[in-house]
C-alpha cells in the first residue's frame, strides 16, 4: 500500500470531529481506490480510503488508513522490524484527490449502497477511531492495511453480511504482489528474497482484498444479504474521479537482476579458471564476495527470527545465504585455518549442490536471478575444496 509520508500530507489533516452529528438523507458513503503506479516502489500496490459526503452539513472528509509519522524516532529499525505504527486521517477529499491528481494517479469512487443508520454507524466508528488516542495501529502488509481496514469496518456496520460475487481465481500471496511490481524487478527480487514460504500460501478470496484493486473488484459485484434474506448490490454506482489516466509506456529494464547477476557469474568463472590455471588463489575475491553474502545473511536472519513482518519465517533462502557465510570471509584470509576452511567449504558445496536440484521439492518460489547467485557460492566452495585436497 502507498506508503504516505505524514510531512507530505500535513498541510491537509485536520483534527478529529470534537462533536457528533446526524448525517442527513443525502450524505454517501464511497470506497476511493486509486491505481497503481510505477513513478516510485511505493506507488506500485494502489490505495484505498473511505469518502463521506453530506452536502447538507457541508460535510467531504476522507478518512485515511494510510498515514505515518517518518519523524519518529528510531523509524528505519522500526520499519525494517515490523513495528511500523500507521494511523487514520481525516482530510479534505480535495486536497486527497489533488495529490493524485498531480503524481498522474486515477481515484475511482464506488458509492456504497446504505441505509441512513448504516452510514451514521460507519461515519461514528470512523469519527471515533481518528481521534488521537485511537487512530495508531500496527501496520501489517498482508494482514491489517489501510485496504483491509475499510472492508473490515464496512462488513461490521452493514445490517446482515456482504456476499462475494466476483469470481475467484486462486492465488498466492507472491503472484498478487510480484504482479504489482511486474515493471520493477529489482523490487520483485528483493520481494522474493526477504519474504519466505508463506508468502507461496494461496490467499483466500477474502485475503486477496489486501491489494486495493482486488478489493474495488469485489466490491463492485458484492451484495448485502439481510437477516431475512433479502439482497441489495453494495455498490449503487461507480465513478472515475481524477481521470482515467492512459496507461504509461515502460522503458524495458535492461540492466534486471537475472542479467547483472548472470553476468557477475561470468565473471567469476573467468577468474576462477584463471586462478586454477595460475595455481593461485585471489584470497580477495573469496572474502569480498562471503562477506556480502553473510552481511545479506544477517538482514534475513533478522527478517525471519527478529522482525515482526509476516511470511518471512520460514525461508528457504537462508540455506544459501545466511551469517555463516561470514565465517567464509574469516577462513580466506587467515592461512593457518587451511583445513577449517577446507570441511566448512565442503559442507557448504553439498548444501548448494542439493539446493538448486531439490528446489522443486521446496514450497517456495525460485525467482531465476538466484540461480547464478548460488552458483557463485557453489564455484567458489567448490575451487576451495578442489585447492585444499
Amino acid at each position: 500500500m502507498k506508503k504516505y509520508i505524514i510531512l507530505l500530507f500535513l498541510p491537509f489533516l485536520l483534527p478529529s470531529l470534537q462533536a457528533q452529528f446526524s448525517l442527513s438523507d443525502q450524505a454517501k458513503i464511497s470506497i476511493l481506490t486509486s491505481s497503481p503506479y510505477d513513478a516510485a516502489v511505493f506507488t506500485v500496490y494502489g490505495h484505498t480510503a473511505i469518502r463521506v459526503t453530506d452536502p447538507e452539513n457541508e460535510l467531504d472528509v476522507v478518512f485515511n488508513y494510510g498515514i505515518f509519522d517518518f519523524s519518529k524516532s528510531n523509524f528505519i529499525y522500526r520499519f525494517a522490524k515490523g513495528e511500523t505504527d500507521y494511523m487514520l486521517a481525516r482530510q479534505p477529499f480535495r486536497g486527497y484527490a489533488a495529490g493524485y491528481e498531480l503524481q498522474g494517479s486515477s481515484v475511482t469512487e464506488q458509492v456504497l449502497n446504505l441505509n441512513r443508520a448504516e452510514k451514521q454507524q460507519i461515519f461514528e466508528a470512523l469519527a471515533e477511531n481518528a481521534k488521537p488516542e485511537n487512530r495508531v495501529y500496527r501496520y501489517n502488509f498482508f494482514y491489517d492495511n489501510c485496504s483491509t481496514r475499510p472492508v473490515a469496518i464496512v462488513e461490521q456496520y452493514v445490517e446482515g453480511t456482504i456476499q462475494y460475487n466476483h469470481p475467484y481465481t486462486p492465488k498466492t500471496f507472491r503472484e498478487m504482489i510480484n504482479y504489482c511490481t511486474r515493471n520493477h524487478p529489482w523490487q520483485t527480487f528483493g520481494c522474493d528474497l526477504a519474504l519466505g514460504s508463506p508468502t507461496d500460501r494461496i490467499a483466500t478470496q477474502h485475503e486477496e482484498m489486501f491489494l486495493p484493486e482486488y478489493l474495488m473488484e469485489a466490491f463492485a459485484s458484492a451484495e448485502i444479504v439481510s437477516p431475512d434474506g433479502t439482497g441489495r448490490p453494495l455498490v449503487v454506482s461507480t465513478r472515475v474521479l481524477t481521470g482515467d489516466i492512459s496507461p504509461q509506456e515502460e522503458k524495458p529494464d535492461i540492466f534486471t537482476p537475472l542479467l547483472c547477476f548472470w553476468l557477475l557469474f561470468i565473471g567469476i568463472a573467468f577468474l576462477t579458471y584463471l586462478e586454477w590455471k595460475k595455481k593461485t588463489y585471489y584470497r580477495w575475491l573469496d572474502f569480498c564476495l562471503f562477506l556480502v553474502a553473510g552481511l545479506a545473511g544477517c538482514i534475513l536472519f533478522f527478517l525471519a527470527f527478529v522482525s515482526e513482518h509476516p511470511c518471512t519465517w520460514p525461508n528457504w533462502s537462508l540455506v544459501w545465504l545466511n551469517p555463516v557465510q561470514l565465517g567464509g570471509a574469516i577462513l580466506s584470509v587467515v592461512k593457518k585455518w587451511g583445513k577449517a576452511a577446507f570441511y566448512y567449504h565442503f559442507i557448504n558445496f553439498v548444501a548448494l549442490t542439493l539446493l538448486l536440484p531439490g528446489w522443486i521439492f521446496i514450497p517456495q518460489h525460485l525467482n531465476a536471478a538466484f540461480i547464478p547467485l548460488i552458483g557463485i557460492l557453489w564455484l567458489r566452495s567448490g575451487m576451495c575444496v578442489y585447492r585444499n585436497k
